[in-house]
């Protein structure tokens, strides 16, 4: 009769819980948020008032309440650990590269760029979240895209300060003998326009969503500039031969977009830069997902 009436019990304890924290959550003011907590606190609040009331999934309304909770206190949050998931083992590898980009990045997002922090964190435990459910597949769509497209902004926002055209010309002249160099033509007052695609770690395949940009970056601007010189770059994480060639091949790779895309190869350059020429400084032997790029600059 005892272990009846636990059974009984516990679940409506939870309930319990998980009401208190999301009623404490869903009566936070939070508008207009300025601080990175404030931002987190908005997030967490949003995705847990839709999987209360939309879902109602109390455990992931928990949890997110409790996120958003700890965030209001000032608690600097992460995204859940992967361990802490059961993701299909298949789904796992592309979840964990985003977890450990996002965990590389944090501490300078965090002053540089809180906004699309807290973004990126709260959709990583929403596209986890989906996995480890899968069934709404919708709503992993739009949690990876969400947490994809935070990231990039990020990576965009950690970036130095870039080459002006004349440092760019200055490089493609000194470089005439590289046999992927193809010459190109400018004029004396140039227009530039740049795009940026990020590659995960020791890759140089483009996700769905840097393919997208990337082909509608070229397609917005190719009637008007017709000259493309694709600069493939890495971290410092392996041996700088390695990296050189693994640069060239990212540049390899957006070059053959351009050309799937009806931009004549004559008009496209490609260099290799290796971990020469790092948008963020970092130690030798370091993984940095925003140096592992590729620059397309465009010029008339």
């Amino acid at each position: 009769m005892g272990l009846i009436k636990i059974s009984i019990l516990f679940p409506l304890f939870f309930l319990i819980a998980c009401s208190a924290a999301y009623e404490k959550v869903k009566k936070i003011e939070s508008n207009n948020p300025e601080s990175f907590h404030q931002y987190l606190l908005s997030n967490y609040q949003q995705k847990a008032n839709f999987e209360a009331e939309e879902m109602h999934d109390w455990n992931s309304a928990k949890l997110y309440s409790e996120k958003a909770l700890r965030a209001m206190t000032g608690e600097n949050i992460y995204p859940e650990k992967i361990t802490y998931w059961k993701i299909p083992e298949d789904k796992l590898k592309e979840i964990r590269i985003g977890y450990d980009n996002l965990i590389s990045i944090y501490e300078e997002a965090i002053i540089k760029d809180p906004q699309n922090l807290a973004k990126a964190i709260s959709s990583l435990d929403c596209w986890a979240e989906q996995e480890e459910e899968k069934w709404q597949t919708w709503d992993i769509a739009k949690c990876k895209d969400d947490f994809v497209k935070a990231m990039h902004e990020i990576y965009n926002n950690l970036l130095t300060e870039k080459k002006d055209i004349e440092a760019i010309k200055e490089e493609i002249s000194t470089n005439t003998e590289d046999k992927n160099q193809v010459a190109i033509v400018t004029q004396s007052e140039n227009k530039e326009l740049m795009q940026i695609i990020y590659f995960d770690f020791d890759d140089f395949e483009l996700s769905e969503i840097s393919l997208n940009t990337l082909k509608s970056f070229i397609n917005k601007n190719k009637k008007d500039l017709s000259n493309y010189i694709i600069f493939g770059h890495t971290d410092t994480k392996g041996s700088s031969e390695y990296n050189l060639k693994l640069s060239l091949k990212r540049a390899e790779a957006v070059k053959q977009i351009l050309l799937s895309i009806g931009i004549d190869e004559k008009n496209v350059s490609i260099l290799g830069k290796g971990e020469s020429d790092l948008a963020v400084k970092t130690p030798n032997n370091t993984k940095h997902p925003t140096n592992r790029r590729a620059e397309v600059k465009i010029l008339n």
